[in-house]
C-alpha cells in the first residue's frame, strides 16, 4: 500500500498535533487532510515551516499549562453545595452525578470545562462532605470539595427521639 509522509498544520484527532510529521495512507492524505488543510506534503521547503510549527505548538502548550495550573487552584479554592431531595428520615431520592457536579462548576464560573473532564467514579447516594478529581488538563489534576444537603428539613425518626429522651432522663 502506497504511504505518504505529512506535516500536521492543525491537530487532527487520533493522528497527531501541530508539526507532528505522520506518515498515513496516501488516499487519505490526498483525499482529506490536503484538502481541508489539515496538512501539507513534506518537502525540503516545508522542513524551515516544521521548525516554526514546532516552537508555535510549545509555546502554545506552555500558556495551556500555565493556564491549566491557575484554573485548578480555582478549583481547589471553590466550594459549594448541592441540594437533593430527601425522605423525612433523610435518605436521598437518587443520587448526585458527575452531571450535576458538571453544572454547578458552570454555575461558579468554569464555563470552559466540560463533563468529562469530572471524575467521579460512582453515583453519590449519601448527604454529606464529598470530593471529586477535575481533570483540568492533560497532567493537571485538582480536587473539588462540595457538601450534598438536603433541600427539605430532616425529621428524626419518633422512636429514636423517644429513646434518646429517656436515657436524658435516667441521667
Amino acid at each position: 500500500m502506497a504511504t505518504s509522509e505529512v506535516l500536521l498544520i492543525q491537530p487532527v484527532e487520533y493522528l497527531g498535533a501541530e508539526g507532528d510529521q505522520v506518515t498515513v495512507k496516501a488516499g487519505y492524505a490526498r483525499n482529506y487532510l490536503l484538502p481541508r488543510k489539515f496538512a501539507v506534503p513534506v518537502t525540503r521547503a516545508n522542513r524551515k515551516q516544521i521548525e516554526a510549527l514546532k516552537v508555535r505548538r510549545a509555546e502554545r502548550e506552555a500558556k495551556n499549562l500555565e493556564d491549566a495550573r491557575a484554573q485548578a487552584a480555582k478549583i481547589a479554592e471553590t466550594h459549594f453545595a448541592i441540594a437533593v431531595k430527601t425522605g423525612e428520615s433523610g435518605k436521598m431520592f437518587g443520587a448526585v452525578t458527575a452531571i450535576n457536579v458538571h453544572e454547578k462548576l458552570v454555575e461558579s464560573g468554569f464555563e470552559s470545562m466540560t463533563r468529562k473532564q469530572v471524575q467521579l467514579d460512582a453515583p453519590i447516594k449519601e448527604i454529606g462532605q464529598h470530593t471529586v478529581n477535575i481533570k483540568v488538563y492533560q497532567d493537571v489534576e485538582a480536587t473539588l470539595r462540595f457538601d450534598v444537603v438536603s433541600e427539605n428539613p430532616i425529621v428524626e425518626d419518633s422512636a429514636e427521639s423517644e429513646e434518646e429522651e429517656a436515657v436524658a432522663s435516667e441521667d
